[in-house]
C-alpha cells in the first residue's frame, strides 16, 4: 500500500508538472544584436531568420537593434549593452588593439564593399581612370584612408587626384551636382542612392583592385565567449541559416524586413542585399558563410597598420575565431 501511494504521489507530481514542461522546453537565451546602421539590405537576413524561426529553433530569443555606425557598435558591445554587434573589421580591430575585450565570431562579409562610386557617364572603369578626377570624401573617413592602399597597389599618381571634402550625407549630391566626379562609398549603399534617383551608377570596388579588407563582422565580448560558448555556437548556427535561407528566398526576406519598417524601398533593399551576397566570399573564404580566412585577416591587419596607423603585434586570431562555425 505504501508503495502504491508513493507511485500515485509521483504520478500526481508528474501530472502537476506537465503543464509547465513545454515552457521549460521552450526556455530560450535572450540575446540582442546591434547593427552597424539603420535597417538596410545588409540586415535583412536577420529579420528573415527571426521570422522563419531560425533563432527560436536554436534556443535563441533575439532582439534586433539598429545602429549608429560601426565605431559606436563596437563600443556598445564592449560595454555589455548588447550581446552581439555588427561592425566593420577595422572598427573591431582598432578598439580590440587598444584593449577592449571583444572578438569577431563571424567573418560575415569577407570582401569589402568600399568603392569609388560614380555616374557611369564619368567613364571611370579602371584605377588609372581616376587620375585627373575629383573624389568626394569625408574627414576621418576610413574609405579615404584605405584609398591610399588602392592607389599604391595600382601605382596611381595621387598628385593628379583632387579630394573634395564633404559631409557623409552630401557625397551623393556632390556627384549629382558635378562638384565631384565620384565619391568614396559603398557598393551596397551610395551606389543605389544614385540609381534610385534615376541615374546609372558605376562602382569600382577596392576589393577587385588589390585593396581588400574583411568587411562586416559579428562580434561579442570575450567573457561571453568564455562563459556561454554553447549560446554563441547556437547564435552563429542560426545566423548562418538565416543568410542561407535568405539567399534561397531573397524577396521573402525583404518582406520580413518590411513588416518592421514598411517605408523601406523594397526594390533598393533587395538590390543592396544581393550585393551583400556577393561580398560574403573572398577568394580565400569561398562557400562558408561566416568563416574567416587567415590570409584575409592578416592582409586586413597589414593594411590597417600601413594606412590607418594600427599598432598591434597580436596575431589575427586575437581578433577573430572560427571555433563557433557549424561543421562544413
Amino acid at each position: 500500500m505504501k508503495t502504491t501511494r508513493r507511485k500515485f504521489g509521483m504520478g500526481a507530481l508528474a501530472l502537476a508538472a506537465a503543464p509547465y514542461a513545454p515552457a521549460i522546453a521552450q526556455a530560450r537565451d535572450a540575446v540582442s544584436l546591434r547593427f552597424n546602421w539603420y535597417l538596410g539590405g545588409l540586415h535583412v537576413p536577420f529579420y528573415y531568420g527571426r521570422d522563419i524561426g531560425a533563432f527560436r529553433d536554436a534556443g535563441i530569443d533575439i532582439t534586433l537593434n539598429e545602429g549608429r555606425g560601426s565605431a559606436n557598435t563596437v563600443q556598445v558591445v564592449a560595454a555589455g549593452s548588447d550581446t552581439f554587434g555588427m561592425a566593420d573589421s577595422s572598427s573591431l580591430i582598432g578598439l580590440a588593439a587598444r584593449g577592449a575585450e571583444i572578438k569577431s565570431v563571424m567573418s560575415l562579409l569577407n570582401s569589402t564593399g568600399f568603392s569609388v562610386v560614380s555616374l557611369a557617364s564619368a567613364g571611370i572603369r579602371t584605377p588609372k581612370d581616376l587620375e585627373g578626377k575629383s573624389l568626394a570624401v569625408s574627414p576621418g573617413d576610413p574609405l579615404g584612408q584605405l584609398f591610399r592602399a588602392l592607389a599604391a597597389h595600382n601605382k596611381l599618381d595621387m598628385s593628379k587626384i583632387r579630394f573634395v571634402q564633404v559631409d557623409p550625407a552630401a557625397k551623393v549630391a556632390a556627384v549629382l551636382e558635378k562638384r565631384a566626379d565620384a565619391l568614396l562609398g559603398g557598393a551596397d549603399d551610395q551606389f543605389f542612392l544614385i540609381k534610385y534617383q534615376g541615374h546609372e551608377p558605376h562602382a569600382l570596388r577596392y576589393a577587385d583592385h588589390g585593396a581588400n579588407i574583411v568587411g562586416m563582422t559579428i562580434l561579442t565580448q570575450l567573457s561571453t565567449i568564455r562563459d556561454k560558448p554553447d549560446m554563441v555556437r547556437r547564435f552563429v548556427r542560426a545566423s548562418v541559416r538565416s543568410w542561407e535561407e535568405s539567399k534561397k528566398n531573397p524577396k521573402a526576406a525583404v518582406e520580413a524586413a518590411l513588416k518592421v519598417k514598411p517605408d523601406l524601398n523594397a526594390a533598393s533593399t533587395l538590390d543592396q542585399m544581393l550585393v551583400d551576397f556577393e561580398l560574403l566570399d573572398s577568394a580565400n573564404s569561398k562557400g562558408r558563410i561566416g568563416f574567416g580566412a587567415q590570409k584575409d585577416w592578416e592582409q586586413t591587419i597589414d593594411l590597417l597598420k600601413q594606412y590607418r596607423e594600427l599598432q598591434t603585434n597580436q596575431p589575427w586570431t586575437a581578433f577573430h575565431t572560427n571555433e563557433f562555425m557549424p561543421s562544413a
